[in-house]
């Protein structure tokens, strides 16, 4: 019986490695230059950090985690999310004690047990950046350009900024007593998980994702209506701050994000190549996390994108290139000292930097020929006893058939090649 890999998980394949590795590399320049330094993180973490990072009340943590007992009886957890996962680190090894703000970026594969569908897996990979020790609203709009910029560099279309503010403890304490009456008006239509919330985290009711709890909180009370003169005036200033950089946005008081530690300036990019599963980016401002998680009062900001989802739209939007790597040249053999002299001259080409191949498979020379063809090589030998002996091959441009007599080595090959492309150019 065959094994197949489990629910919620994909392979990605040579053919689509590319792209993904075009996106990680844009993400990665991008990050160079506003200043982001690359971290690496554990792929599990103790079960602790995300109940307390989190929020117990979030689906994250209530319905999706990968949790375990280790062989130690400790409770370990694939990690869901990479934000409280870096704050461990900036609390941990005192990157507090560096000149302030501290800039991070990652690349992460995260877990989360949901029903798989396009676009949302239960292992999914994340780009994201978090910058910490900085209060002001221009580093929100900071924030937000690096993920326009990234998002603009990867080349995709249709894609909106939203952002909302949801507040600090201050305002929240009036705004979570408008939404308990709201929804205790309609708590025996709500589903058992926010019934249980309704008490401890109101406004993780509006993030659920029932149909009938989500058309409820269509119509409740909006937290932008109630900031404190603080939150205000940092969500315009934040506002200001995108207006200066003329990043176009939209305000949607709807949305607070699935992750209990947000605070004040809020965002999402939706794209419109994605149907239901529309959020592409997410992030936004937390106030209280590194000081939850055992370090001193820290204000911090991050996003994250989800890799799979990007892929998607690509792929949605028609963008993929043709960047896979073909031979430069492909060298084909006609007996043992034949295939000895290509594999040397083979190796040699890969040494200069150049994409060389040659036939592993005992094929005989016209399959060679063939394979060669198959796998795109620009250029193609045949080397025999004859080649040997006069230490010279017969080079030949697949695309033309035209051919040239060149010295049966690496150098003369390579030379030969590059003065080509270079005469194209």
């Amino acid at each position: 019986m065959m094994i197949t890999k489990p629910r919620g998980t994909e392979d990605v394949l040579p053919g689509e490695v590319k792209l993904w590795q075009k996106i990680e590399q844009t993400a990665r320049e991008c990050c160079d230059v506003f200043g982001y330094k690359e971290i690496r993180t554990p792929v599990f973490e103790s079960t602790e950090l995300f109940n307390r990072g989190v929020g117990e009340t979030t689906d994250v943590v209530q319905k999706e985690m990968y949790t375990f007992n280790d062989k130690g009886g400790r409770s370990i957890t694939l990690k869901p999310e990479g934000t409280a996962t870096l704050v461990r680190s900036y609390i941990e090894n005192s990157l507090y004690a560096n000149p302030q703000p501290t800039k991070l970026s990652y690349i992460i594969p995260c877990f989360r047990y949901e029903k798989p569908q396009s676009g949302r897996l239960r292992e999914f990979h994340q780009f994201g950046v978090e910058c910490f020790g900085a209060e002001s609203p221009e580093t929100d709009a900071e924030i937000i350009s690096l993920a326009n910029t990234f998002l603009n560099r990867v080349g995709i279309k249709g894609v909106s900024l939203y952002i909302n503010s949801i507040g600090c403890p201050v305002c929240r304490k009036e705004y979570n007593e408008k939404l308990k009456a709201y929804f205790r008006s309609h708590e025996d239509k709500l589903c058992e998980t926010c019934k249980a919330r309704l008490e401890k985290n109101p406004m993780r009711i509006i993030d659920c994702k029932s149909p009938i709890c989500s058309e409820i909180a269509k119509s409740a009370p909006k937290i932008i209506d109630y900031l404190c003169e603080d939150c205000k005036n940092h969500f315009d200033k934040t506002r200001s701050s995108l207006d200066n950089l003329g990043i176009g946005y939209k305000i949607n008081p709807d949305i607070v994000r699935g992750l209990d530690y947000y605070t004040k300036t809020v965002f999402e990019f939706v794209s419109d190549s994605l149907g239901a599963q529309s959020t592409v980016c997410g992030g936004g401002r937390y106030s209280g996390l590194v000081e939850e998680l055992g370090g001193k009062p820290t204000e911090g900001i991050g996003f994250a994108a989800g890799i799979e989802r990007l892929v998607l739209i690509i792929k949605n939007q028609g963008l993929e290139s043709e960047n896979e790597v073909t031979p430069e040249v492909f060298l084909a053999a006609i007996g043992d000292s034949a295939v000895r002299a290509a594999q040397k001259t083979v190796y040699e080409l890969r040494l200069l930097g150049m994409a060389a191949e040659q036939d592993l498979c005992g094929r005989s020379v016209k399959a060679q020929m063939k394979f060669a063809n198959k796998l795109g090589a620009k250029y193609s030998a045949v080397i025999g006893d004859d080649e040997i002996a006069n230490g010279k091959i017969n080079l030949k441009n697949m695309k033309n058939g035209e051919t040239a007599e060149v010295a049966l080595s690496a150098d003369a090959i390579y030379e030969f090649i590059k003065k080509a492309e270079r005469e194209l150019e």
